[in-house]
């Protein structure tokens, strides 16, 4: 018998998962005053992330609670950027997925999953007040940027940041 390390379990993301993915992003997002215009909130993927996900380049993984999504993060191309930069997008968990190890685990899942489609650098936004984030960020090694990259449409995020894989 194998003893679980962790409470969760990080997976690719599948059809079945867009409802809960696209609430735990209407559900985080709100919390932390990012539902107004040019935040991700408003995206066309949110409804659709498996098929969004599923373009060249792009990975995106769910985290699982006794047998219930609780978060996602993935990554894919910069758009309007160097072919070399990808994006971690759409990182969001709900409270019960915090503070257990689901944001290291799913970091590392996404930057492992950059570096094998073939990506030199990882790009990413977000907002004042996301601190836990912004910490888990500079722990991962990104640094700090003091404009944006690529062209997201996310004009209301004001923190941005890079890491070199």
């Amino acid at each position: 018998m194998t003893e679980r390390t962790t409470p969760f379990t990080i997976r690719p993301i599948e059809t079945r998962d867009d409802a809960a993915v696209a609430q735990v992003i209407r559900t985080v997002m709100p919390s932390f005053g990012a539902d107004g215009p040019g935040f991700a909130i408003h995206d066309p993927e949110v409804d659709h992330m498996t098929a969004a996900y599923a373009q060249p380049r792009c990975s995106y993984f769910v985290v699982e609670l006794d047998g219930r999504v609780v978060g996602g993060a993935g990554i894919a191309p910069l758009q309007n950027g160097e072919p070399d930069v990808c994006e971690l997008r759409k990182m969001y968990f709900l409270p019960e997925a915090r503070g257990i190890g689901a944001g290291t685990a799913m970091m590392q899942r996404c930057l492992d999953a950059a570096r094998a489609h073939g990506f030199a650098r990882c790009y990413l936004e977000t907002l004042t007040g996301m601190d836990q984030a912004q910490a888990l960020y500079l722990r991962s090694g990104f640094k700090p940027l003091c404009a944006p990259m690529g062209g997201t449409g996310h004009f209301s995020c004001d923190r941005f940041f890079l890491l070199h894989l």
